[in-house]
């Protein structure tokens, strides 16, 4: 681990957005759960939300990867899911053509908020339009009714950032300090964080350039 590394892996962990994310019904491709988790990861997304239903989309979930800088948590419900977002103080927006859906570029994404996405085929069930606070759409001018899901995420994804950007929210880190420094060792040491983790011991402390301090007495 270099010095300039560290700096780098600090300064991204500074943007990322602990109350905008995504949530996944059944997205199931691996391209495209690998292509929505880069999206989240340039949009600074902290961690991602998907509900996997059976054992293959739950496989390819913790596959998906980039998976090492963004998080993804899994559940077998979705009213688990917008459960536990809601108690978090996120909103839950759905992009779902629908007559009464609002052109994404209209809503404030500035307040906590987590956009739902459905399945690539048949979009979002009805049990999961009946968990929703609001409908996004995004405006079609051609033949076709509605965009590969992965390029969906990424569009709205983008217009959140924009939002964010301006409103000054990638300026400082707004992630709980605790959770800031527990994810940043273990971006920055994932190895030694896997040891702790194994043998239930507490992570070293860093020093300022990213350097263990005093990790002979944690091993």
């Amino acid at each position: 681990m270099t010095p300039a590394r560290f700096h780098r892996l600090r300064r991204v962990l500074e943007r990322r957005q602990p109350d905008l994310t995504v949530l996944l019904e059944d997205v199931h491709k691996a391209h495209n759960l690998s292509a929505i988790v880069r999206s989240s990861d340039a949009a600074g997304v902290f961690e991602v939300h998907a509900v996997a239903s059976d054992s293959l989309t739950m496989s390819r979930l913790r596959s998906a990867g980039v998976d090492k800088w963004v998080k993804v948590n899994a559940y077998e419900t979705l009213e688990s899911a917008a459960s536990a977002l809601r108690d978090e103080g996120k909103r839950l927006l759905a992009a779902h053509p629908a007559e009464d859906a609002v052109d994404f570029r209209a809503v404030d994404f500035t307040v906590p908020t987590a956009i739902l996405f459905g399945q690539e085929k048949d979009g979002l069930t009805q049990d999961a339009l009946a968990q929703i606070d609001g409908l996004l759409k995004i405006p079609m001018m051609g033949f076709v009714g509605s965009l590969n899901v992965s390029v969906a995420a990424a569009l709205i994804l983008f217009e959140a950032q924009r939002q964010r950007r301006d409103a000054g929210l990638y300026d400082k880190s707004r992630l709980h300090p605790a959770i800031f420094q527990k994810t940043l060792f273990e971006w920055a040491h994932p190895k030694v964080a896997d040891y702790c983790r194994q043998k239930g011991r507490p992570y070293p402390r860093l020093g300022p350039d990213g350097e263990l301090i005093d990790f002979t007495a944690t091993i």
